[in-house]
């Protein structure tokens, strides 16, 4: 049994989150798969997003790069949620309201967060 549970320690633990309607995330997933990565699908529309793990990704990669400002949610927002979001907790809490402004898809792997999805990007990360 303690070798199963090191085996199973010594895994990649990866999470995708995302939309799967969005281009990039079917790419990204396509990836993946093509190259033989398990990852879970964390879904925002179905299964939400929450103001701890948004904090937690910022810390790392930082809450400008985390509010995706060049997407269609982030064009249709009024002035004021544009302004409101300036900072990281109004960024925070608009991407709460609106899980379409998460810059996508995120990648974790080994508790460390990748924005976006770029094949070089993915090919320096796995090695491939």
């Amino acid at each position: 049994m303690i070798s199963l549970q090191a085996g199973l320690n010594s895994m990649s633990d990866m999470t995708l989150y995302g939309i799967p309607n969005c281009t990039t995330v079917k790419k990204a997933r396509a990836w993946l798969a093509e190259h033989g990565q398990d990852v879970a699908f964390h879904d925002f529309k179905k299964q939400g997003v929450d103001a701890a793990w948004l904090k937690k990704v910022a810390r790392q990669t930082g809450w400008q790069a985390l509010l995706n400002t060049r997407g269609t949610t982030w064009r249709k927002l009024a002035d004021a949620d544009k302004t409101a979001a300036g900072n990281e907790a109004g960024a925070i809490v608009l991407m709460l309201a609106q899980p379409s402004v998460i810059k996508r898809p995120v990648l974790e792997r080994d508790g460390r967060y990748h924005l976006g999805f770029a094949e070089d990007q993915y090919q320096a990360l796995f090695g491939a």
